[in-house]
């Protein structure tokens, strides 16, 4: 009898975990959309390769079992919502948006589609009344940027003791920067940092904030993450290896194209749990009830060929504390 019980337990409690005791079922074809904002290259990105493997794990293999439907707007915004009501045209059992652009675009074209998003702030951004409870056709993965930012600009100080003032990045359109910049002053006063905040959220007031960053230089910049920034990210890193300053940013792929630092979840990792999700929901899930999922470890990306060109040495205890080094 005890041992029934401990079955019927264990049982249950699988069922109500993330992975559960669903898979892909025998025999069945599943069609699926993925939305994003960056293009869509015939090599996919780690992150897309790491959804992909998990997809495969549960039995979902593209070509066999899996049919994907992939729509890009290509890096520009403003094609997002054609391209989101494209992919909803072909009536997939569901979308996974990558990004808060690509959710919100999906979300307007839709709201009997299953989503399963990965994107920053979403309470912020409107697409789920509560990371607990999402309430409506969307649920996924996020993380809350307002609580990354200030550790940001720590690693910043501790990378570089005798900073004293940092240009932060931020864009006035995304919905939680004026609170995540509030978040950030709070803590650079701990550190005794004096900020200079330059809203970018245009081409031409990146050009400016640069112009005044010439004539006020600071020690370090802070860029806020925002896909604007992600775009600018070759333009900010360009800048900064001219002027010789730090940088650290919220995305790896900012690291790669030449920035100094970031500071983030491991996106790849992220993207493989938004696997369980779409399997989930492929087996009759309600994305209204699905949880959010935060991540709960994040990497500190340093570029060393970056640090070495612009002859910045970092502490030894911060490249101890490190996860990965771009050579």
């Amino acid at each position: 009898m005890k041992t029934l019980s401990l079955i019927a337990l264990l049982a249950l409690s699988l069922g109500n975990s993330p992975m559960g005791w669903c898979a892909a079922q025998p025999g069945k074809v599943y069609r699926i959309g993925y939305l994003a904002l960056a293009p869509i290259v015939e090599t996919p990105s780690p992150q897309r390769a790491a959804f992909l493997r998990a997809m495969g794990k549960l039995g979902y293999v593209q070509g066999k079992n899996l049919i994907i439907e992939y729509r890009s707007a290509e890096s520009n915004v403003e094609l997002l919502p054609e391209a989101a009501a494209d992919l909803v045209d072909q009536k997939p059992a569901l979308i996974f948006a990558a990004g808060a652009p690509a959710a919100l675009a999906a979300k307007e074209a839709t709201r009997t589609i299953p989503i399963v998003m990965f994107a920053a702030d979403p309470v912020a951004n409107g697409l789920v009344a509560s990371l607990a409870k999402p309430g409506g056709n969307v649920t996924g993965l996020s993380f809350v940027q307002i609580r990354l930012s200030p550790k940001r600009l720590e690693l910043v100080k501790e990378a570089f003791p005798k900073a004293s003032r940092v240009a932060v990045l931020w864009t006035r359109n995304h919905p939680a920067h004026a609170e995540e910049l509030k978040a950030v002053g709070a803590r650079a006063k701990e550190l005794s940092l004096t900020l200079q905040p330059f809203d970018v959220t245009r081409v031409a007031d990146l050009e400016q904030a640069f112009a005044r960053m010439n004539a006020s230089r600071p020690d370090a910049i802070l860029v806020l993450f925002d896909y604007r920034t992600l775009i600018y990210r070759e333009l900010i890193a360009d800048f900064a290896a001219r002027n010789r300053l730090p940088t650290m940013f919220g995305s790896p792929e900012s690291v790669e194209t030449g920035g100094l630092m970031s500071y983030g979840p491991g996106l790849a990792e992220l993207f493989a749990r938004a696997a369980t999700f779409v399997d989930r929901i492929l087996n009759g899930a309600d994305p209204a009830t699905l949880p959010v999922e935060q991540p709960t470890r994040f990497e500190l990306v340093v570029n060393r060929r970056t640090a070495q060109s612009l002859g910045f040495s970092i502490p030894e205890p911060l490249l101890l504390r490190a996860n990965v080094f771009i050579e």
